[in-house]
């Protein structure tokens, strides 16, 4: 029973900030990446960021580097996603996923084909 948990989604303006929360469980996740997901109406489910949970290695999406953070407390279980200079672009659904992986590469997490995903978590940016 691997339940991933997402919290913190809500609205704010331009420029605002959110810290978006995942909560995982059921197994240990040593060998997981650990990866934050968007997808806003009408488009495609797109990568956003990904973290090792052994290593805390991570990757970032383009349209997101130098503004979001992903991070992780491996004593609590928790991944985060921290939020920064939010632009109207950045509104979407946000899921959090976890997928077994031999070696954390930037091909292994980008692709969607993750083993868990959570229910998701909205974020509306206002202009």
């Amino acid at each position: 029973q691997v339940q991933l948990v997402e919290s913190g989604g809500g609205l704010v303006q331009a420029g605002g900030s959110l810290r978006l929360s995942c909560a995982a469980s059921g197994r240990t996740f040593s060998g997981y990446a650990m990866g934050w997901f968007r997808q806003a109406p009408g488009k495609e489910r797109e990568f956003v960021a990904a973290i090792s949970w052994s290593s805390g290695s991570t990757y970032y999406a383009d349209s997101v580097k130098g503004r979001f953070t992903i991070s992780r407390d491996n004593a609590k279980n928790t991944v985060y996603l921290q939020m920064n200079s939010l632009k109207p672009e950045d509104t979407a659904v946000y899921y959090c996923a976890a997928r077994f992986v031999p070696l954390f590469t930037r091909v292994g997490v980008v692709t969607p084909a993750y083993d868990y995903w959570g229910q998701g978590t909205q974020v509306t940016v206002s202009s």
